[in-house]
């Protein structure tokens, strides 16, 4: 039997998902979302991998965006019951550490996905190469804007590596080719309203602003709800995304978005999952995947859109 479904902060489903398939052949999955549009695409290869490796993917997701609890208590919970290999995307690096612990020592293999853990040996971490991928964003941000002018940045949480990551890539890529600019940081906790609510508080006290730029995809799209609030046409502000997610992309196509440092979101999922499947086989694992990038630009959308499998 295979369970392929995402339950939201749904502990009790994953009790009853777990309890109805073989020990045997469990894998947990602790996404961080269930309907940011980058984090479905992550979740479909997940589900993907799951159908080839013929496993049970027990998939859940924090209640919300950001729950460190819930994800604490998952983890015990498929911990308990057995299951042989578990996929986690931290929402807290730090903070998933002592859980992560736990289940490596009795035995359990951990594939962190997308974001790293802090404080704790995982078996494999499956992800972009954040920092480096980031720092060009930043030199392709560049060439987009004149030296000295000023431009905002939508950080990512920064409990997490992915959002520090991404913040201090971002900043070494652009300052080194603007270094007269001058960032305006919008912080957020990968909260597409509060990128949305950053950017408006920012362009209703400055019209100088030249560019947005984004550590992912749910910022990108907050920032152009700002934009278009506030009566912006498409391309009076740049904008530049992160993730590749489709909606950003759409966007693109209809010249909001400039550039995009696409992760390869479905490979995620899929490697994170198939690397899951063979630890929990007792097969060696690599200890880092990572699975790369492509930048989307206008001119190279068409060619991303066909690659990714979006229409």
């Amino acid at each position: 039997m295979k369970i392929k479904s995402i339950f939201t902060g749904a502990v009790i489903a994953t009790l009853v998902a777990a309890s109805s398939a073989s020990a045997q052949d469990v894998i947990g999955y602790i996404t961080k979302s269930a309907t940011n549009a980058g984090w479905m695409m992550i979740n479909q290869g997940a589900q993907d991998a799951a159908e080839e490796e013929g496993v049970t993917l027990v998939s859940v997701g924090p209640a919300f965006q950001g729950d460190l609890s819930s994800q604490l208590e998952v983890f015990e919970n498929l911990v308990a019951q057995g299951a042989k290999a578990i996929g986690v995307a931290p929402v807290d690096s730090a903070g998933i550490a002592p859980a992560v612990n736990d289940a490596m020592n009795a035995g359990i293999p951990v594939i962190a996905i997308d974001t790293g853990v802090s404080g704790a040996d995982v078996t494999s971490f499956v992800a972009t190469d954040n920092q480096a991928v980031a720092k060009v964003q930043g030199s392709v941000a560049a060439t987009l804007v004149a030296d000295g002018d000023a431009i905002i940045y939508v950080t990512g949480n920064q409990a997490q590596s992915t959002g520090q990551e991404r913040r201090d890539g971002f900043m070494a890529g652009f300052t080194a080719a603007r270094p007269n600019s001058e960032v305006i940081v919008v912080p957020t906790e990968w909260n597409s309203q509060q990128a949305q609510e950053g950017v408006e508080a920012i362009l209703n006290s400055r019209d100088d602003i030249k560019m947005v730029a984004n550590a992912w995809d749910g910022g990108t799209m907050g920032a152009k709800a700002a934009l278009e609030n506030l009566g912006y046409s498409a391309g009076d502000v740049k904008l530049v995304g992160f993730d590749g997610a489709s909606d950003a992309i759409v966007a693109m196509d209809a010249g909001w978005v400039h550039a995009n440092t696409a992760q390869m979101l479905y490979q995620m999922g899929y490697q994170g999952i198939k690397a899951a499947a063979a630890a929990a086989r007792g097969e060696d694992v690599a200890g880092r995947i990572d699975t790369g990038f492509f930048l989307v630009t206008p001119e190279t959308s068409s060619v991303y859109k066909d690659m990714v499998g979006i229409k």
